[in-house]
């Protein structure tokens, strides 16, 4: 079961994501918030794998928030998905640099949110697709702090394969169905190259994917 958290300061979109979530077998909404400070308080006292989170909140915006998850020990683990009205290159840019695990824009559809919530609990990155490799881009040069181009010596040649296809955005799945290997081998393929590489997250792959030249602004 793949527990949620929705973070937004309007209780009518907290309901419809409720309503959304609840309605699939495998999620269970656990804990709503109004306000950041609110919601990491709940999130110390009820676990929860994904955070919906709203940028534009009182008392703790949603980057603060994010912010405070990815450095409480006692909150490791929970993945946080931001969702907003302003698909703005700031927040995205500030969202990666906060420890998010994707972004979204709230005019999303409806099962594009729950592939969301399912691909963000799996560890999958994950962006909005009117969110462009431009933004990944621009990410990559500032960021993050990511190994030199050196550091891929440690990765084996198939590795490489699977750090170009996360850089470009490929799930564990997809990077299965390319590349002809089972789900499972695709994971633990991106399990592998996370030890050696010291990376923190799916999205921290991506950055070191550009910042490497594995993957190039533009490339398909």
């Amino acid at each position: 079961m793949i527990r949620v958290a929705l973070a937004d300061d309007q209780l009518l979109v907290r309901a419809g994501f409720r309503a959304l979530l609840d309605a699939e077998s495998d999620i269970d909404v656990r804990v709503e918030a109004s306000t950041g400070r609110a919601l990491i308080e709940a999130l110390r006292e009820t676990p929860v794998d994904v955070v919906l989170m709203d940028v534009r909140m009182p008392d703790g915006d949603g980057l603060w928030a994010t912010e405070q998850i990815a450095a409480d020990p006692a909150l490791v683990g929970i993945h946080v998905v931001i969702v907003t009205t302003f698909e703005l290159d700031e927040y995205v840019i500030r969202a990666v640099r906060a420890g998010a695990a994707g972004f979204l824009v709230k005019d999303t559809d409806p099962a594009d949110l729950v592939r969301a919530v399912r691909a963000a609990a799996a560890g999958d990155a994950l962006l909005s697709p009117g969110v462009t490799r431009r933004l990944l881009a621009r990410v990559a040069l500032g960021a993050r702090d990511v190994p030199a181009a050196t550091t891929l010596d440690v990765l084996t040649e198939r590795e490489r394969e699977v750090l170009r296809l996360v850089g470009l955005g490929l799930s564990n799945e997809e990077i299965a169905r390319e590349l002809f290997l089972s789900p499972l081998t695709s994971k633990t393929h991106v399990s592998r190259i996370m030890t050696k590489l010291h990376a923190r997250d799916r999205v921290h792959l991506v950055v070191v994917a550009y910042e490497t030249g594995l993957v190039a602004p533009g490339w398909q």
